[in-house]
């Protein structure tokens, strides 16, 4: 249920929240101890609980079933009804079950030992086929490949070949991305990956009846991705507009404008023959007031869905055609929101270690994949400044000490510019500092 909305609130800063307990399953939870060091188990019957858990399956019996499961249940189908697209989501389901019982342990063990992280920041990550690659990091492909046939699905390959893929990147860039963490997970590296879930990447190219090329959105997800796993509780609001009102010479509030709803999507990343399984979280735009049934109902249908629309637009497409004012917003619009997004979730899980600001650096390491994602050093100095009371002098210091930066090109037309009227309409407050840093 909703709690009551008070109108007069509308656009002014939330009040400060008491700090979030991270309870959610295996990003980060750790249990309560008694007084001599037990363990607490936290919910229920322990036995119950660990009588049900699974390991990863690696009988061919066991992966059988695994599959049929899923066709079953999952997929709500029967041996006469399933196709080659339904064996393969149940296959991909199967296999996703796998890599979540090592990210399960994965996650829980860097929590333990609470390492330095890494997060590396990337518009694009060029994954290519999911199934293939965890299959063989598994050390699984040959079982599977005995369990489908008997299941009556002769090509396996061609079944691997039916995969999507996913549409997060097109080029050198994204290939990049996705080697490195690729790596990271392989090297059993605390490395997670930080991109925009597109719902139609950059195109799907076709081929007229003349000959020319014909661009195309890109729907892969229109079938499910059977490899991503949804986050509705882990959700960040981000702002856009609005004005920044200065409240001492390096501190200021900023207040109004549009706020976004950053919600969360996990993809596993497997280690090739290891069982360590590192993570890339992929963020979704949705509106913090969505439909508006006032409107609706006095017949204005398409104000009912404009905050909708202009939510979700942000993660539309890669690469929105940037050669009109209207694409130049969207674009500085989609990279802010990923990376306040993202800078959220680390600075939130970097405060779960109970450690003071002065040892950020000391367990957090941020790589920027090219210019994209820039706006993420004003943001960090924001956060320290306005939210976490931290010195300017200091909060300079400690961020300088976090980023790294690969560069890809020196070409002018490749680094990105923007239009200060336009940063200031946008992300007054950002200027600001850039001000102050310059």
């Amino acid at each position: 249920m909703n709690k009551p909305l008070d109108p007069s609130t509308i656009g002014r800063p939330e009040p400060p929240k008491q700090p979030r307990r991270h309870q959610r399953t295996a990003t980060g939870y750790l249990p309560e101890k008694t007084e001599d060091g037990k363990e607490i188990w936290p919910k229920g019957e322990e036995a119950a609980w660990r009588s049900g858990l699974r390991g990863v399956k690696t009988e061919e019996e066991a992966i059988t079933n695994s599959i049929v499961g899923h066709v079953q249940t999952t997929l709500a189908r029967q041996a006469y009804n399933i196709d080659e697209e339904g064996a393969y989501r149940a296959i991909a389901y199967s296999v996703r079950d796998d890599l979540i019982v090592n990210w399960n342990d994965t996650q829980m063990l860097y929590t333990r030992k609470a390492p330095k992280r890494a997060y590396y920041l990337s518009l694009e990550f060029l994954m290519g086929r999911t199934l293939d690659n965890a299959l063989l990091n598994l050390g699984l492909k040959e079982k599977y490949q005995t369990a489908v046939k008997k299941l009556g699905f002769e090509d396996f390959e061609e079944l691997i070949e039916s995969e999507r893929d996913a549409a997060l990147g097109n080029g050198g860039l994204g290939r990049l991305a996705a080697c490195y963490i690729d790596s990271g997970a392989t090297c059993e590296l605390p490395l997670w990956g930080y991109g925009l879930r597109y719902h139609y990447g950059m195109f799907w190219q076709q081929i007229s009846t003349d000959g020319t090329q014909v661009e195309a959105p890109d729907p892969w997800l229109n079938h499910a991705n059977p490899w991503e796993v949804h986050r509705p509780d882990v959700t960040y609001p981000v702002r856009f507009y609005g004005h920044a009102e200065r409240i001492s010479d390096s501190k200021a509030i900023w207040s109004g404008g549009q706020e976004v709803v950053a919600v969360a999507y996990d993809v596993p990343i497997p280690g090739s023959y290891t069982r360590n399984t590192n993570n890339l979280r992929l963020w979704d735009a949705k509106p913090k007031r969505g439909f508006d049934l006032n409107s609706f109902n006095a017949g204005d249908y398409e104000k009912a869905v404009e905050n909708s629309n202009s939510a979700e637009a942000l993660t539309r497409v890669l690469y929105p055609n940037d050669n009109h004012m209207v694409g130049k917003e969207l674009r500085l619009k989609q990279q802010y929101f990923w990376t306040a997004a993202s800078l959220a979730d680390i600075v939130r899980r970097f405060k779960q270690l109970g450690e003071p600001f002065s040892k950020f650096h000391e367990y957090v390491a941020i790589q920027l994949n090219d210019t994209h994602p820039t706006i993420a050093v004003p943001e960090l100095m924001r956060i320290f400044v306005d939210e976490e009371d931290i010195p300017w002098n200091e909060a300079w210091e400690i961020t300088q000490k976090v980023f790294g930066y690969t560069n890809h090109t020196v070409l002018p037309e490749a680094l990105e510019k923007w239009p200060v009227p336009l940063f200031q309409h946008l992300l007054p407050r950002h200027l600001q500092i850039i001000f102050d840093l310059n």
